[in-house]
């Protein structure tokens, strides 16, 4: 095998290998997820509280479960890792597009295009899809933490920077083409696009799969990775640390209005800007906006410390809620922006989403930086392999929360015998946002309270460490 140290000016194929894969399986992950509330409502018949708790979960499981993942990985190798988490994602994705099949005569009838409900929500069967979703979840978690893995090994202390920015640049172009394919698939299908879209999933990780099986040959295992009981002991020394779990439940306020492009605005724009909606193609405008913005706000930022960086970008989020909920306040009439013409709504979502990226572009780069210094000396690394803990937390709240707001102040028009009706009851749907405003005002104002204690603390343990060796001298 090609070590990393004998192409200085180059990359191993196994890299090339690990980052193409890594763009097919964001294609089929973003593709799935974008709409995955919506396939569990209108395809299996979950309501909106059951769909988010469901979808949570999922995404909870994917940001706890890699550090796990990739233990197991180190010791049975990448490449048999990666086959057994493209095997376990073609068979959780095919599944979800098969299962359906399974609800005829429970509820699920087919005209045409159209899918209609009879009673499904009565069908105990569609329970079923959660095992399902474990097996994209579990397959999920080995590529988060082995595709990252394999970047690691093949790239040298000269190279690994143009490395990752490359596997960042794969993960980008994946997402917004996993996304960009569920509107033509919407449009042309109905709901049955929603199911189909499963079947392009199960293609591109099929596709990974033999890319693995046929090309990818570095099978270096290793027999001094931790144990999953060695993992389980550092996540719990982790939990004690209380500056660590303070700053995480804090940086969650940000990440729960985050994930609201998954859990709440798919649904809240078509329901409210009608089926002619584009919510996944207005997902893309995150990704878009980070990398437009991200390199312009890191030089701006150059000077200050992490933790201003990420409060301005706390204080930037609840601007972003409210964007959001101004678009129910417009009128219900499409806006003229000369080329097309938008529902308020969806326009602004657009300018919501914009403050978003934005926002992130101040808060993610810095983030990690300022995490690990807040770990003890000489135990970074440990503490790294659970900072994503904030999107495990951020995913169960914030899609449970989302479930609870959308059923109170966004119903399913389809609950209500008249538009009359469905239209006093999402009277006050832009109350959503003000929620998740809220919680980004809180959390910004935490951040900087925050701030001001650890310096405090840090000030007294320097003036008495200082004190300390006075008296000895």
């Amino acid at each position: 095998m090609t070590s990393p140290q004998s192409t200085p000016k180059g990359f191993p194929k196994a890299f090339w290998i690990a980052n193409c894969v890594e763009l097919l399986e964001r294609a089929a992950y973003y593709g799935v997820f974008i709409v995955i509330t919506l396939y569990l409502s209108r395809i299996l018949g979950f309501d909106d509280i059951e769909a988010a708790w469901i979808a949570g979960s999922f995404s909870a499981g994917l940001y706890f479960l890699p550090t796990f993942s990739g233990a197991l990985a180190d010791k049975i190798g990448f490449r048999r890792a990666l086959m057994l988490a493209f095997g376990l994602l073609t068979l959780g994705y095919a599944g979800l597009a098969l299962f359906p099949a399974l609800l005829e005569g429970q509820g699920l009838v087919q005209y045409g295009r159209e899918v209609v409900f009879n009673g499904l929500q009565q069908a105990d069967i569609r329970w079923a899809i959660v095992p399902i979703m474990v097996v994209i979840m579990i397959g999920g978690s080995f590529i988060k933490a082995v595709i990252t893995g394999t970047v690691a090994r093949e790239t040298t202390e000269s190279n690994r920077a143009k490395g990752f920015s490359i596997f960042y640049m794969m993960v980008n172009i994946g997402a917004f083409s996993g996304k960009t394919i569920v509107k033509p698939l919407r449009e042309s299908m109905g709901d049955l696009g929603l199911i189909n879209l499963n079947y392009f999933a199960a293609a591109m990780t099929l596709l990974a799969f033999f890319c693995i099986l046929l090309f990818y040959k570095n099978a270096e295992s290793s027999q001094n990775g931790k144990s999953v009981g060695e993992i389980w002991q550092s996540l719990l020394k982790v939990l004690g640390n209380t500056r660590l779990i303070t700053l995480i439940l804090i940086i969650t306020g940000f990440w729960m209005v985050q994930h609201q492009l998954y859990a709440t605005m798919p649904k809240y724009v078509l329901r409210m800007a009608g089926e002619g909606a584009s919510p996944s193609w207005y997902a893309n405008v995150n990704p878009l906006v980070v990398v437009v913005t991200v390199g312009f706000v890191t030089s701006l930022m150059k000077g200050r410390s992490s933790l201003f960086s990420m409060t301005v970008g706390m204080f930037i989020m609840p601007v972003s809620a409210l964007a959001m909920a101004s678009g129910n306040l417009l009128g219900g009439g499409n806006i003229d922006l000369g080329l097309v013409q938008m529902h308020p709504v969806a326009l602004m979502m657009i300018v919501g989403i914009i403050f978003q990226g934005l926002a992130e572009s101040f808060i993610s780069p810095r983030f990690l930086e300022f995490f690990s210094l807040q770990a003890p000396k000489g135990e970074e690394g440990l503490y790294l392999g659970f900072s994503h803990l904030h999107s495990f937390i951020s995913s169960l709240i914030g899609f449970g929360l989302s479930g609870y707001l959308l059923s109170a102040y966004c119903p399913d028009p389809k609950t209500f015998a008249t538009t009359a009706e469905w239209q006093a009851a999402a009277s006050n749907a832009h109350y959503i946002w003000y929620v998740f405003a809220a919680i980004a005002l809180v959390s910004a104002i935490s951040l900087v309270i925050y701030g001001k204690v650890i310096a405090r603390l840090d000030a007294k343990q320097q003036t008495g460490g200082a004190t300390e060796l006075a008296a000895e001298v």
